[in-house]
């Protein structure tokens, strides 16, 4: 579908055109997902959103819990900032 211009409204509001709503089954009250992605502006039903998410990160085991892995690798992290600043009190006395 080309791209079709709409206008910001009072209180930014976009309306979306009809062809674009009805290709996307876009009804009156439909949660739609807002982000920016370079320059612009991408609207997306939730369902659509999730879809994209799940697929994005469907190489991830469901026994692995990504905020361990953080918590695991800011723990590390913290862990070698100490060593250094231990190593560079050492070296000054």
């Amino acid at each position: 579908m080309a791209a079709i211009p709409v206008r910001v409204g009072p209180k930014g509001r976009v309306v979306v055109p009809a062809p674009i709503r009805k290709e996307l089954g876009i009804e009156e009250g439909t949660e739609l997902m807002a982000r920016v992605e370079g320059d612009g502006i991408v609207l997306e039903p939730r369902a659509a959103a999730l879809k994209r998410l799940r697929a994005r990160f469907a190489h991830i085991r469901s026994d692995v819990s990504l905020v361990d892995e953080l918590i695991a690798d800011r723990r590390e992290e913290a862990r070698r900032e100490e060593e250094k600043l231990q190593a560079w009190l050492d070296s000054r006395e």
